[in-house]
Formats: C-alpha cells, sequence, structure tokens
C-alpha cells in the first residue's frame, strides 16, 4: 500500500503524520465580515494551543440539495475574500473545487484544494486538481468503502503531486442518515497518506429535512475524539457563531464558542495515541 509520504508545511507549520492539525471554518462563505470574524478567533484558538490550522469555507456549495439553497458569493468573490482572510490572519486556506477548470484560479490563492465527497472518483477534475502540484484533499464519498479509495490517490499521484490527504466524512446508512465506520481510519491510513476525520459532516442528515440537510451536532465532539483516538491524523470541523441562523450546514456545525475546548481534548488525545504506538 505504499511508504507514508512526509508532511508538508504551510506558513511554517507542519501538516502530515507526525502532529495534529485541523481544517475549521464556516461551511460557506456567507460574507467576509463573518469568515474573518471567525477565522480569527481559530486562529487565536490555534495559537494559544500550538495546533496548526486550516481555515475552511466553501466559495461555492454546488451541491445544496435546493436550487434555492444558499451557495455562496462564487469563485472570483470567494477567492478574493479568502485571499484577504489569509492576509490578516496568517491562515493558510482551504475550498472545494466542482469542476477541472477552477483548479487552476484556486490554486493560486489556496493552499490546499478539497474534492468533494460526491466527487471524489470524477478523474478529470482529481487529475486537474494534482496538476496544480498543491496538496489535495478527497473526501471519501459516502457511497465507498475504505479499501476502495487506492485509484482515488493514483489518479492525483499520476500528476507527479505525491500530496494527497483522504477525510472520512461518514458512510450512508440508509435513508438520510449516516454512521462512521471508525475501521476505515486505519485502512486509508494504510495506503500511506494522513486521514482527516470530518466530525461535522458525519452527523448531518442528508436531506433529512426535504429541501435541506438536517444534523445532530450534539454527537459530533465524541466521534472527533474517537477518530483521533483510532487513529486520525487531524479533524475536519464545521463551526460559525450562531449555527441556527447558519446559511449552510447550521444543523452539523459546531458554535464557535465551544471549539477551543474541543480542540484541546483533541490534542492531548493524539498526543497519547502516538505516545503509545511510537
Amino acid at each position: 500500500m505504499g511508504e507514508p509520504v512526509p508532511s508538508l508545511t504551510l506558513g511554517g507549520r507542519s501538516f502530515g503524520r507526525e502532529e495534529f492539525f485541523v481544517i475549521a471554518g464556516p461551511c460557506v462563505l456567507e460574507s467576509l465580515e463573518l469568515a474573518s470574524q471567525v477565522a480569527e478567533r481559530l486562529a487565536e484558538a490555534a495559537a494559544s494551543l500550538d495546533i496548526p490550522l486550516i481555515f475552511k469555507s466553501s466559495f461555492d456549495k454546488a451541491n445544496r440539495t435546493s436550487v434555492t439553497s444558499f451557495r455562496g458569493p462564487g469563485l472570483e468573490q470567494g477567492l478574493e475574500w479568502l485571499e484577504r482572510i489569509k492576509e490578516q490572519t496568517g491562515l493558510p486556506v482551504i475550498s472545494d473545487i466542482h469542476s477541472p477548470e477552477q483548479a487552476a484560479p484556486a490554486a493560486r490563492v489556496l493552499d490546499v484544494l478539497q474534492i468533494p465527497a460526491f466527487l471524489c472518483r470524477q478523474t478529470d477534475l482529481l487529475v486537474a486538481a494534482g496538476e496544480t502540484m498543491k496538496p489535495v484533499n478527497v473526501k471519501k464519498g459516502q457511497f465507498m468503502a475504505p479499501h476502495d479509495v487506492g485509484p482515488i490517490i493514483a489518479k492525483v499521484q499520476s500528476t507527479g503531486n505525491p500530496q494527497v490527504w483522504l477525510t472520512e466524512r461518514g458512510s450512508s446508512f440508509g435513508y438520510n442518515n449516516l454512521v462512521v465506520d471508525m475501521r476505515s481510519i486505519g485502512v486509508m491510513r494504510g495506503f500511506g497518506v494522513p486521514v482527516v476525520f470530518d466530525a461535522t459532516h458525519s452527523v448531518q442528515l442528508p436531506g433529512g429535512l426535504g429541501a435541506s440537510s438536517g444534523g445532530d451536532r450534539a454527537h459530533a465532539p465524541a466521534l472527533a475524539r474517537a477518530a483521533v483516538a483510532a487513529g486520525a491524523d487531524a479533524v475536519f470541523i464545521e463551526t460559525h457563531p450562531d449555527p441556527e441562523h447558519a446559511l449552510c450546514d447550521g444543523p452539523n456545525s459546531l458554535p464557535l464558542d465551544r471549539a477551543a475546548a474541543l480542540l484541546k481534548q483533541l490534542k492531548a488525545i493524539h498526543a497519547l495515541v502516538r505516545e503509545e504506538t511510537a
């Protein structure tokens, strides 16, 4: 299954298997002001805990349940906002791309490109992301078994780009429900790439509200702790200062004022697990 890839350095910090890191932010860019507020709070928390953190927010949520759902500011304005947030906070940034044509312009701003779960097998998209030579975080589809991710990794690495991360975000369990098999973290790490656990999308109820997805954020912290204990290299958390009024994924988003305490716990668990397996 290959040897582990080396960690990469973003903003002077190491991101990979050696040091626990976090991807966090609001699901979608609702406004520059809100995104900046969240990024600044996350940057302060990460600095106080000495945790490498990548700010995440989508410039476009192309797979919303309803055609009337808020999608974000779009590629051009969204990248402009993310660039300003990078300058203000010093945090690296990540966002989703949905088509091969978005890869090159997105890579001029983004430090990491993310492939949405529903698009994780799209060859042209994976190759275009790989060709940017930026790290590529691929979210494993809800419909995929963890031992089937090898071809996904190979598509990105066929470009000569070795920097691939995989994200576990739960698997379809009947209708409008997801379940997390913690064994998948070890299986995917066996392919020699860092594995991220998406704690908030894993508690989503896809399409569960009819015209939008539901969720139960109460379970996200426990799943995050379990995933790090199971060997996850990083955790992905969507967080918002007012989840009840978020324009996307509010039901499964972690309240921003609870983020720092959870990150402290996760770092401690990661250190304990790595100590025991060293």
